[in-house]
């Protein structure tokens, strides 16, 4: 069943085509209705339909207009336009829009189900091609380019010189020729476990003895579900020529490239691919996946570093919730420090401090002082280890801010206190608690951070507000955000979208200047970020049921 959207700014037209079609037996479970082109787009928005039906001639955004409007904001919309003989001179222009289908008025309801029909079954088509699991089973085993897979592979977990790059590249036909490159990892969502970390697949996991044919989601091949998603994620990087789509340690992997010479605009034309790919991992296949994205570099040798960070801001799972395309470049700094520790064992533990439980905590100390406890090691040799080990946990308080006294004690530093341990037990206590305070301040803050920038946000809208072009893109312009994080926060924050907190705080000021002034209703419109004195009366009676001028009556009667 699908989710329909019809837009006609005639009452009649909306109600008779509702009452007298039929739309479940059509396939339309869902069928919501919009008085003009801007209520559609903010609905479509929303709800994310299937199929638009809408006329051209409506107020405040036309036909064209919206059909432009999903075209750029929702691709694989399907959309069908209302339209009369007279009106053909806007064919050119709807042609190079890609509109599905017409209806010419005037028609019938039976026209509209014809077409209808016709859409819907293209669309069942395009839903089974996509879920065929025969077809995707002979598509993996004769479309896997198994060497360009390794090398891929290869280029984002170590350092290949340029002259193996260039071979490489010539002979496995791959073109990386690029000015910004990056990496993205894509993880199925169903593989996290109720604990941190990967899930753990069985060998079951990866058989399909069944021989079931049914619906992607229901098979236990996790395999093939991986493959399925690979196989969007290549259609999706080879339509916009943004880099290659390949399968690492049990994960799709993204090598992203770029002309642009600025990180920032690389970025978001990344960020933006990526929601494409979760948006269709989740539309054809039924399946959700976290995408966690890596930062910029302009060189390859780099793009370890970049994977590495990718898989970090999967971690973030866990506090930001699934279903999402995650930027480390959002939620942490690159840190450029040499390691001193030992790099494998200070990652696991500074994830564990930042985003794990006290019970993983505990376990990953255990694991640390396990060679220390009964090892027979050297004074000497003990005392290193707690040296780089304090040293980590030091540079990680740092980063974060925290209270060095209330974590280390009264010396702020530790060394004291590891100079006076003899034993691995009483040494293993006292970082335990500093790795248990250090937690709870990580997570207090990262709390409070979140707060803070709801708070920031607030305040920019409360004081700029009246300005016609205040958006969100402008917002998150100002924070140095991306707006799919801020809108993350925003709503994780006040319980709202960001669109309807500014609606709020117009429709309030437009209250207060109704009752205490005696301004005409298009002067207010204007004084509260209202370019169309319509629309604003429109806004307004959507949301308090009276126009301005009722309103204004009704309480100084």
């Amino acid at each position: 069943m699908y989710k329909l959207i019809l837009a006609d700014d005639e009452t009649d037209v909306r109600e008779g085509l509702l009452d007298q079609i039929n739309w479940a037996a059509l396939g339309f479970d869902s069928v919501e209705t919009a008085e003009n082109g801007r209520e559609a787009a903010e609905m479509i928005e929303k709800s994310r339909p299937d199929v638009v039906v809408t006329d051209i001639q409506m107020p405040f955004m036309n036909g064209l207009q919206l059909a432009e409007w999903i075209r750029q904001y929702s691709p694989s919309t399907r959309i069908i336009i209302l339209t009369g003989f007279e009106e053909f001179e806007y064919a050119q222009k709807a042609i190079k829009l890609q509109i599905d289908e017409y209806v010419l008025k005037p028609f019938s309801s039976k026209d509209l189900e014809q077409v209808l029909t016709k859409v819907k079954q293209s669309i069942d088509r395009e839903m089974e091609q996509r879920e065929n699991l025969q077809a995707l089973r002979e598509h993996y085993r004769q479309n896997l380019p198994m060497l360009q897979n390794l090398f891929l592979a290869g280029i984002v977990t170590r350092k290949i010189s340029t002259s193996e790059l260039e071979q490489k590249c010539r002979s496995y036909q791959l073109d990386l020729e690029g000015e910004q490159f990056a990496v993205a990892v894509i993880s199925l969502d169903r593989m996290l476990t109720r604990l941190q970390g990967a899930y753990q697949p069985s060998p079951s996991d990866f058989s399909d003895s069944s021989g079931e044919t049914g619906s992607l989601r229901d098979t236990p091949n996790v395999e093939l579900k991986q493959f399925a998603v690979l196989n969007i994620a290549q259609e999706t990087m080879e339509k916009h020529r943004r880099g290659y789509a390949f399968i690492h340690a049990g994960e799709v992997v993204l090598l992203m490239l770029g002309r642009e010479r600025r990180s920032s605009g690389f970025m978001e034309e990344n960020l933006r691919l990526l929601e494409e790919i979760r948006h269709h991992v989740e539309r054809y296949l039924k399946l959700t996946v976290t995408i966690g994205a890596g930062l910029p570099g302009s060189e390859l040798a780099k793009m370890p570093e970049s994977y590495g960070e990718a898989r970090q801001a999967l971690d973030y799972r866990m506090i930001l919730g699934t279903n999402k395309v995650i930027w480390i470049g959002d939620v942490e700094q690159r840190s450029d420090r040499p390691l001193v520790f030992d790099e494998s064992l200070e990652q696991q533990l500074v994830r564990k401090i930042k985003l794990g439980s006290d019970g993983e905590l505990l376990e990953m100390m255990d694991e640390l002082f396990s060679e220390l406890i009964g090892s027979g090691q050297s004074y000497g040799d003990f005392q290193l280890f707690l040296l780089e080990l304090l040293t980590t946990l030091v540079k990680t308080a740092k980063e974060h801010n925290a209270d060095l006294e209330a974590v280390f004690g009264d010396s702020g530093t530790g060394l004291a206190a590891i100079a006076s341990f003899t034993l691995a037990e009483d040494a293993k206590e006292w970082f335990t608690g500093i790795c248990l305070r250090l937690r709870s301040f990580i997570a207090a803050d990262r709390q409070s951070g979140y707060r803070r920038l709801v708070e920031e946000a607030k305040s920019y809208v409360k004081a700029h507000y009246a300005e016609e072009d205040m958006s969100i893109g402008r917002l998150c312009q100002h924070l140095h955000i991306s707006t799919g994080y801020f809108s993350n926060i925003f709503k994780k924050e006040t319980k709202m979208t960001f669109v309807g907190y500014l609606m709020g705080i117009r429709m309030e000021a437009a209250q207060e200047l109704l009752l205490m002034t005696d301004l005409k209703a298009f002067e207010i419109a204007e004084k509260v970020g209202f370019s169309d004195p319509n629309y604003f009366s429109f806004c307004f009676k959507k949301r308090f049921g009276v126009s301005p001028k009722e309103y204004r009556n009704g309480v100084r009667a």
